[in-house]
């Protein structure tokens, strides 16, 4: 069978490359079509015009969080840990839902074009105009980069294996094309785009799940379950009388991960292309209708083509030995348990490979234009137009959005030829943001919190986490997770208390522009005080979107091994938390 497959990576046949030819004709063609709706502005080039409606952002956000290496962490995380492991992303749901039924509507209400730019709406005076400098370099540059970085090497993975191609010719023909469409027609194009590519990104994943099912080495889905390399993976839970298991694979995603660590597509209290696409809605309740359909799709539906592709992977490929005969081409340095997916689709017949090639190259291209037009948006608003050229006009804003776009291309391409494995990406920078994340949900319901806070927070866990990544540290990942969060929480909860707040005028226009509510606002009321606060309302919200997410994430599961009965009781308790959830929020 690794024979097969390699060979399979060498012959691609006319039709699958006739099928890859055409998704990139498609792709592009469809890219420069939708930049002719868009006018040449900075709200249109940033936020498509504020009025898109949910149901395209709600895939737009979905297709953004779906790229090449999605798949390849996904497989990464069930070889080495089983299927329980992705409750190291799948722990994530609860800032998703805190983000739909809380801080959607708040964003909505601010009326910035960047989720930076609400620092200086936040915060005064010369600090906050620091942090929205420094914040636009760092997450419109250094982060987005590494970003970037980690979307380009699963492109280059997916190239070498399947496609043959070195992996700077993979970044460059998907990358120009990416270019071509996000530079011209800004987030409007990308959108529009983005809709085509993930239901082709879908299709090809189903598809070829469904294929590899049925190869005789596989025999069928009760086959595949009952196999003695894929058994002791099945698990959703870990197991709970072992701490070495549960503790790093359960306990600390929920109990710290969620909230402490920045994680693009999961930011604390909303951020990043979250929030940008909740900008472009139409108004808050589109805003809240798209987040909520991201997180369903994103957490319930998506993952299990991943997920059994993945454990087939364990039949075929058992040991990364097996992949590494098979694939002798293969760089040394890019040897890891996710590669297994891509080593997988090489086994899919002529026809279907192009297909799924060319959905996964999709997948990898609405992350990258997603990104850059994000990153650009940060460098041109709160770095070129607030600092370095106020005066410039609406076209020159646009044009230097364009030259950011293809600057962060080249540098996270680059990057991604440095990085080895989805998992190292994905750790790193987790370390970076642990410590900050309760800061992004607390500033906007304590006065308190001031510029100074996010600073002294930013600079803390940026040492920290280079402390713990480069020295010789014995602490395991998840610990070094916790120990970050932790002192990096104390250190800037300290410099809270001891650095002067924000002054009143500008803790008093926030509340007057986002109305955000509750104890830690009392000393600035607003409005009629024998109004309810909202929030305690919105966290039983958040309560019951997590039971209907996870109640149909394991629900599935439970279907899928053929556990009818747990299946049928936990998808039943999603549907009366979805009527429960429907009654609270109305």
């Amino acid at each position: 069978m690794n024979v097969l497959a390699y060979n399979a990576a060498m012959t691609l046949s006319t039709l699958d490359w006739f099928l890859i030819g055409a998704y990139f004709a498609v792709s592009l063609t469809v890219g420069l079509w939708a930049s002719k709706l868009t006018q040449q502005d900075t709200r249109s080039f940033f936020l498509a015009g504020g009025n898109m409606p949910w149901w395209l952002l709600g895939v737009s956000m979905v297709a953004t969080t779906f790229s090449t290496d999605t798949p390849n962490l996904v497989t990464g995380l069930v070889r080495q840990h089983g299927v329980s492991g992705n409750w190291a992303w799948w722990a994530f749901l609860l800032t998703g839902m805190l983000t739909v039924f809380v801080y959607a509507r708040l964003w909505r209400r601010s009326e910035v074009l960047t989720d930076i730019e609400f620092y200086e709406l936040r915060y005064s005076g010369n600090a906050a105009a620091f942090l929205r400098g420094f914040r636009a370099l760092y997450l419109g540059l250094v982060f987005n980069v590494m970003v970037i970085g980690a979307v380009s090497l699963a492109a280059i993975k997916f190239g070498e294996i399947v496609l043959g191609w070195p992996g700077w010719v993979t970044l460059t023909i998907a990358g120009s094309i990416t270019l071509t469409y996000s530079a011209l027609g800004g987030l409007k194009a990308i959108i529009i785009t983005d809709f085509f590519q993930f239901s082709l990104a879908m299709l090809g994943s189903f598809w070829g799940m469904f294929y590899i099912l049925g190869l005789p080495e596989i025999g069928g889905l009760s086959n595949l379950i009952t196999h003695p390399n894929v058994t002791d993976k099945l698990a959703l839970l870990p197991d709970m009388s072992n701490p070495n298991e549960w503790v790093p694979v359960l306990l600390v995603p929920l109990a710290v991960q969620w909230w402490a660590s920045y994680y693009p597509g999961a930011e604390p209290g909303g951020g990043g292309y979250i929030a940008q696409r909740m900008f472009s809605a139409k108004n808050e309740q589109q805003a809240v209708a798209a987040t909520f359909l991201f997180n369903l799709a994103h957490y319930a539906v998506r993952p299990w083509p991943w997920i059994l592709i993945a454990l087939c992977s364990l039949i075929i490929f058992p040991e990364l030995t097996d992949i590494q005969k098979a694939f002798p081409a293969l760089a040394a340095d890019k040897l890891d348990h996710d590669v297994a997916y891509a080593a997988m689709l090489t086994l899919l017949p002529p026809g279907l490979l192009g297909l799924v090639a060319a959905s996964l190259m999709a997948a990898f291209m609405s992350t990258m234009s997603s990104q850059l037009n994000l990153g650009a948006s940060y460098l041109v608003n709160d770095l070129y137009h607030r600092f370095i050229r106020p005066q410039a006009a609406q076209s020159e804003r646009v044009t230097a959005g364009r030259l950011f776009t293809i600057i962060t291309l080249i540098l996270g391409g680059g990057f991604g030829l440095l990085l080895t494995s989805a998992s190292q990406a994905f750790n790193l920078m987790l370390m970076i943001g642990a410590g900050t994340g309760l800061i992004y949900i607390l500033r906007w319901f304590w006065w308190r919190i001031n510029a100074y806070t996010e600073i002294v927070a930013m600079v803390s866990s940026l040492f920290i986490a280079g402390y713990f990544n480069f020295s010789d540290s014995d602490l395991e990942g998840w610990q070094k997770i916790v120990v970050g969060t932790l002192l990096t929480t104390i250190v800037w909860v300290t410099a809270t208390y001891l650095t002067p707040a924000e002054n009143d005028q500008t803790l008093r226009n926030f509340v007057n522009t986002v109305n955000p509510g509750g104890p830690g606002w009392r000393k600035y009321p607003l409005g009629d005080a024998t109004v309810p606060w909202p929030v305690p309302q919105a966290i039983l919200c958040m309560a019951l979107g997590c039971i209907v997410v996870y109640g149909c994430l394991l629900g599935l599961g439970h279907l899928i091994y053929g556990h009818i009965e747990m299946g049928s009781i936990l998808m039943g308790l999603a549907l009366v938390a979805s009527f429960g959830l429907a009654r609270t929020w109305k």
